[in-house]
């Protein structure tokens, strides 16, 4: 089968389409023919050498494609069925394995583009604002990159749960425009003007009920600056660089708190716990009531130029990977 294998940490030269073998699934995996994948912020970090991984590897979260085979055991779904999933190494490729577990099946109607370009942005928006937040009715949210997949995805959800002020904060007006369309109320440019200041202004000075933080470093110390209290700062990545430094007395007092979240960690250590978010997000998805913004789309053979365009900042929605058909 044809794959994206990195073989050299660095720049997108250190990524090959090459012929590998074909993987067999054993007991409780599937493997899925996969038709598309997509790229997230993660794959260049794990292509840098930031994740961990060992050398070569096939990058990639998640996919959309075909069961093909079923592995001893496996009960949840059957060769034939259409599924997104996410594997244990890697989606770049034209097979997968993933445990049965990461393996979710999804309805006729859903396109395979929507598909794949949902899980990892749809299944992490859902977790941050229900089971991390815990957002109620009425909150206020803040959003950092805005623009992006998990920013628009989860504004969108966040107005579905009935938020009272949705703010984001973004780059560039192109990219106040996309957050704009994705249901964000206030959008702030943050090259521009002082974004706590402005949420502060924005609130009355109470500031926000629920700030989700992809950024991290000097973003995070900020934004405790404008977290009302009883307010919950969720911090689910380091887009910006080092973590922030978070002082005990700016929480016990203001009844503050700080929370972390990695899917990625999930996937690992409670898979399990994402089923009940695959039940609440597929018909969501399927119905059209939750879209998740698709910019671009290329094949196996153009995966450098898809990463050279996330990397420097300039996709507009999510990436999507052609693989195969879905005949």
């Amino acid at each position: 089968m044809r794959a994206v294998v990195v073989k050299e940490y660095g720049d997108v030269t250190g990524m090959y389409l090459e012929e590998v073998d074909r993987p067999v699934p054993g007991a409780g995996e599937v493997l899925v023919r996969v038709v598309k994948t997509s790229v997230n912020f993660a794959d260049i970090k794990a292509r840098r050498g930031g994740k961990g991984n060992k050398l070569p590897f096939i990058p990639g979260l998640d996919a959309a494609g075909i069961v093909e085979e079923i592995g001893e055991g496996c009960r949840s779904v059957s060769v034939g069925q259409r599924v997104i999933c996410f594997p244990d190494n890697g989606s770049y490729a034209e097979y997968v394995i993933a445990r049965e577990v990461l393996v979710f099946p999804i309805p006729d109607e859903m396109n395979m583009t929507v598909a794949a370009a949902s899980p990892v942005v749809s299944f992490l928006s859902h977790r941050l604002l229900t089971d991390v937040a815990r957002m109620e009715k009425g909150e206020s949210v803040l959003i950092h990159a805005a623009a992006g997949g998990v920013g628009t995805t989860a504004a969108r959800l966040a107005k579905q749960f009935g938020a009272g002020l949705v703010i984001g904060t973004v780059g560039s007006e192109e990219k106040a425009g996309i957050a704009r369309e994705a249901g964000v109320d206030e959008v702030i440019l943050y090259k521009e003007e002082d974004f706590a200041q402005r949420v502060n202004d924005l609130t009355s000075g109470n500031g926000v009920d629920i700030v989700l933080d992809s950024i991290s470093g000097e973003v995070t110390e900020r934004s405790l600056t404008c977290l009302a209290p009883y307010g919950r700062l969720v911090h689910f990545g380091n887009a910006g660089g080092p973590p922030g430094m978070i002082r005990s007395v700016d929480l016990h007092s203001s009844c503050r708190s700080i929370l972390g979240f990695s899917l990625g960690t999930t996937r690992k250590k409670r898979p399990e716990t994402l089923q009940e978010t695959a039940d609440a997000v597929i018909p969501m998805l399927a119905s059209g009531r939750l879209t998740v913004d698709v910019g671009h789309e290329f094949s196996l053979s153009g995966i450098q130029e898809a990463h050279v365009l996330m990397e420097n900042r300039k996709s507009n929605g999510k990436i999507v990977i052609s693989v195969g058909e879905e005949r």
